[in-house]
């Protein structure tokens, strides 16, 4: 998926006003129509995914790759099976830690149809399994081709890291329109004072009680889509309100610097989640105390959790762009060993008491050579679709 801050950063996204429902060709290719309803519904999910540039040329060009890969697929007569659709499309809304259900009535609100995402997830998976099953044999990995990745990844003598302070304001739906109202006053601040003091009333994370401010992080320690958005900003400058499950987070960076550890691959993260009841009551507070007291590492959480439900410990490792972005930020500033206990679940009842365990990191002996080489291979097939779409354009009649 595009780097998309994750989906758990789009789903919650304003919604604005985009024209819909229009009847009419838009678009011609090769004697199959694009809708302007068509057109309009692929704008609206653009804006949903909160995709950058101008959004109807994006939708444009995205429809009409698509019809060049259906015209291209069905000289295969290739259909995706109904279940196989299904769970794409459960997966796609899992990323957003939402239901399908749930998802579609999201994008309900935003007036995309529930056909519009059926046909984006369904054409994305047919593409990507007819490009490996045409390609797959052109694409060889070798073991020079993995040490070659693996000595590149870490071959860099410095790494980024950013000076940032932090706001993350708490959404709910009683407060919802008034921490809008908040947020849009915050996007427009542009002096480290006015930040510092926007955080101090209106953080809910403990660094309010220094101005937002935290210490040297490495950037690549925050969601690839955040690492690029913190990189790209100027000294003062303050990200674009960040939608997060429950939250809108803003960034001010306050600086910028090469560190001397060696910069690698963060292949992905594993952490631990221990649900608490009670949420940050006091009660809640003073158990996360103890625990924290009595553990040094994520090891430790299965004695704590012993003879408790299973579902009261997570422990899991993913990539850090599958991470949902609450946990991710959290993530970012923490140490193996540190905890977290800002974050809540269940509608604010259960505080979740969160531990990082490990950063893998693709330069280190426990490198996973095999995804190593799926990740080789997955950038070979991507450059022979696109050139293979670039063919197929380049002998398309595509009107207007």
């Amino acid at each position: 998926m595009a780097g998309v801050l994750g989906l758990a950063l789009m789903v919650l996204a304003p919604v604005t006003a985009a024209a819909q429902g229009q009847t009419g060709v838009a678009i011609v290719v090769n004697d199959r129509a694009v809708t302007n309803f068509e057109l309009n519904q692929r704008m609206l999910l653009l804006e949903a995914f909160n995709t950058p540039g101008d959004l109807r040329e994006i939708a444009r060009e995205g429809l009409i790759e698509d019809r060049l890969k259906q015209q291209e697929m069905s000289r295969f007569n290739l259909q995706i099976a109904p279940g196989a659709l299904q769970a794409e499309l459960d997966s796609f809304a899992e990323r957003a830690n939402l239901t399908l259900p749930e998802f579609e009535r999201v994008l309900a609100a935003r007036g995309i149809a529930p056909e519009t995402l059926r046909d984006f997830v369904e054409i994305g998976a047919l593409w990507r399994d007819f490009v490996r099953g045409r390609f797959n044999r052109e694409v060889t990995v070798t073991e020079a081709d993995v040490d070659r990745a693996i000595a590149q990844a870490g071959a860099a003598p410095t790494q980024i890291e950013v000076l940032l302070s932090e706001i993350i304001i708490v959404v709910t739906p009683q407060n919802e329109a008034r921490a809008r109202e908040v947020a849009q006053r915050i996007s427009r601040i542009r002096s480290f004072d006015e930040f510092s003091t926007a955080a101090s009333q209106a953080s809910a994370l403990p660094s309010r009680e220094n101005g937002g401010r935290i210490d040297w992080v490495p950037a690549s320690n925050y969601p690839p889509q955040i690492a690029s958005l913190l990189l790209d900003l100027d000294i003062g400058e303050v990200t674009e309100p960040i939608e997060i499950p429950n939250g809108i987070a803003f960034f001010q960076k306050r600086g910028q610097r090469e560190a001397r550890r060696p910069d690698t691959t963060l292949a992905s993260i594993d952490y631990a989640a221990y649900y608490i009841p009670g949420g940050r009551t006091p009660e809640a507070l003073a158990i996360a105390a103890d625990v924290a007291a009595d553990t040094d590492t994520c090891d430790d959480l299965y004695g704590i959790a012993r003879d408790q439900p299973r579902e009261v410990l997570d422990r899991v490792v993913l990539p850090p762009d599958e991470i949902a972005a609450d946990i991710a930020l959290e993530l970012a500033r923490l140490d193996p060993g540190e905890v977290s206990t800002n974050l809540t679940t269940n509608n604010g009842q259960t505080l979740v008491f969160l531990m990082l365990c490990a950063r893998n990191q693709t330069g280190s002996e426990a490198v996973n050579r095999t995804a190593i080489a799926n990740q080789i291979r997955s950038q070979r097939l991507g450059a022979l679709s696109d050139a293979l779409i670039a063919d197929l354009r380049a002998a398309a009649d595509i009107r207007p």
